[in-house]
């Protein structure tokens, strides 16, 4: 649910970075203090993750204050949500550095939400070797209101375990969509209580994935023609990548029985051995190691099947770290000297990436989850040979995925009225799953006469 660009370079494999999912905070920013000491508050985890998970937050929380002795960093959990960060930010409670998704950073900065850091980042010694395309994200004209990190495209995620107890190769997973339904099907018939296949329905997750399955069929939700947007879910794609939706749920039973899932809880599912597949972030094994306990070497991750379509292609996304408007100038130099010690210097310094690492490693953190590259390939390829000592996942798991990124078509999310559009299409998605005959046509009707309300609106 994150990109209103498309990521033009693209690679396989990066570090895991224990923040790739925290969003905004709950308290309020930190304050300068009169012996020229600046107090700042940063965004941690998500809620529920693991102890080993927050200790390694704190020990870089802690390298950073020693290495910044006149900053003090105080450290606060959160998961975004869009209800969330409006009420927070209202409420004047945002910590000095969030995170936003790569979907909402334009319409925050246009805003106002987001604080102009241009200064700060052109500042950086590397400022320059930004790939443009993901900087886009963060940028209005010149003006520069945060810094991307962690880009990722989608995959499908699956369980290796199950797919041996269900007698399948998971050195093999399905490379088709007519695959992934015969594989979900004897999955569900031979592993009792197991759903062999699902998507997320609720929280703007539902509208998220259809879109997703939608774009590797080489549909689009939105086209633009001359400067003018038109809202196009009743497609002919769309109507047959629920139709995909329907069959593995009433014909052959292996949708599972739970209908109401979101991001967090097909996590929870997938973990606990509910869920043999999903699609999911390519990064989200970080997430399903920190909340969910999912061992690495039973969790695998292929590329999700794209039809011969030309305009097929997998959807990307990502966060963007991001800093108060109500943040005095010095907490926003802080701001931006924490966002590049704990997101930036790892893809960049050999001591940080390997320093980095190593922590993560030690507290059993997962190291080598696929991402997408924040700079350039070369500077992507060298960071991979400081820190592969230590990479504690199995790389041969994530190869269906990695080994063919290279060549994939990506593809931005929709870029108007994003989170809207997706929270009228999950109750598409949930009436597909949950009534046999749902009415699609009248559904999808609905939902582009809606949306288009809000496009033409901005107007």
């Amino acid at each position: 649910m994150r990109s209103p660009r498309t990521v033009a370079a693209v690679a396989a494999i990066t570090i895991a970075g224990v923040g790739l999912l925290a969003g905004c905070s709950s308290s309020g920013s930190g304050s300068d203090s009169s012996d020229g000491k600046v107090s700042i508050t940063v965004a941690s985890l998500i809620p529920g993750s693991d102890k080993a998970a927050f200790k390694a937050f704190d020990d870089r929380v802690k390298e950073f204050e020693k290495a910044n002795p006149n900053i003090s960093v105080k450290s606060e959990e959160y998961q975004w949500t869009g209800p969330t960060f409006a009420t927070q930010l209202a409420g004047g409670t945002l910590p000095d550095v969030f995170n936003v998704p790569f979907t909402d950073s334009q319409s925050l900065l246009q805003a106002g939400q987001l604080a102009d850091i241009t200064a700060e980042v052109k500042a950086l010694s590397y400022a320059g070797k930004f790939n443009e395309n993901v900087l886009a994200v963060a940028k209005s004209g010149d003006k520069i209101y945060g810094i991307p990190y962690g880009p990722y495209a989608m995959g499908l995620s699956y369980n290796r375990e199950i797919f041996t107890k269900a007698g399948l190769d998971p050195d093999k997973p399905p490379t088709t969509w007519d695959e992934v339904r015969a594989d979900a099907k004897t999955i569900s018939e031979k592993v009792p209580g197991v759903a062999g296949y699902m998507q997320m329905t609720k929280g703007n997750t539902g509208g998220w994935e259809l879109t997703t399955t939608v774009y590797a069929r080489g549909g689009r939700m939105e086209t633009t023609d001359g400067g003018k947007t038109k809202v196009t879910t009743n497609n002919p794609v769309t109507k047959e990548a629920l139709q995909f939706l329907h069959d593995v749920r009433w014909e052959d039973n292996a949708a599972g029985s739970n209908f109401l899932l979101d991001w967090s809880g097909i996590n929870q599912a997938f973990g606990a051995g509910q869920v043999a597949m999903y699609p999911s972030g390519s990064d989200v094994l970080t997430a399903l190691v920190q909340q969910n306990n999912v061992d690495p070497k039973n969790y695998g991750l292929t590329a999700l099947p794209l039809s011969d379509s030309s305009d097929a292609g997998v959807l990307v996304g990502g966060n963007v770290a991001a800093v108060s408007p109500k943040s005095t100038a010095a907490q926003r130099t802080a701001a931006v000297k924490w966002i590049d010690f704990y997101y930036m210097q790892k893809l960049l310094d050999k001591t940080q990436a390997i320093a980095d690492a190593k922590v993560l490693a030690k507290s059993n953190q997962p190291v080598g989850v696929p991402t997408l590259p924040v700079f350039d390939k070369a500077t992507y390829d060298q960071t991979l040979s400081w820190i592969k000592p230590e990479v504690n996942i199995p790389l041969e798991n994530v190869a269906p995925f990695t080994d063919k990124i290279f060549d994939a078509n990506l593809v931005p999310e929709p870029n108007k009225h994003t989170q809207e559009l997706y929270g009228a299409l999950d109750s598409v998605v949930q009436a597909v799953l949950t009534q046999k005959n749902a009415n699609v046509d009248q559904l999808l009707t609905t939902v582009d006469t809606n949306i288009q309300k809000l496009v033409d609106a901005d107007k």
